[in-house]
């Protein structure tokens, strides 16, 4: 094991808007499966991995846990994510000690989504 954090899932209430929106935000494609009946639409390969998940007992929090997604330009990240329907609702804040940039936004299902830009060194 490399790393503690091995995967993350981000509850959707409705999957093809949530798709729409990550989709556009973070200018990606991500892959829609079902396992176990619960409905998931799988983030680019990277590692640690994760997905969006729809499904009974998955709900949508902008309390409690708070998942950190990278990218590489936080304030065009912001604009897509306007967008795209969502909201930025703490930040940018800039880090000490060059950990880098973070903001915290709302997602199209109402979860609450920190973004972190490092430094580039």
């Amino acid at each position: 094991m490399s790393g503690l954090i091995n995967w993350l899932e981000i509850p959707v209430a409705d999957m093809a808007r949530a798709i729409r929106f990550y989709e556009q935000a973070f200018e990606t494609t991500l892959k829609r499966e079902t396992m176990a009946q619960v409905d998931m639409a799988i983030f680019a390969n990277h590692e640690p991995g994760g997905a969006l998940v729809a499904g009974e007992g998955f709900r949508p929090s902008a309390d409690g846990c708070l998942p950190y997604l990278h990218t590489p330009q936080l304030t065009a990240l912001l604009a897509r994510v306007t967008a795209a329907g969502g909201k930025t609702v703490f930040g940018p804040l800039q880090l000490p000690g060059d950990i880098g940039h973070i903001a915290h936004i709302i997602d199209s299902e109402g979860n609450r989504v920190g973004l972190h830009q490092p430094l580039v060194g």
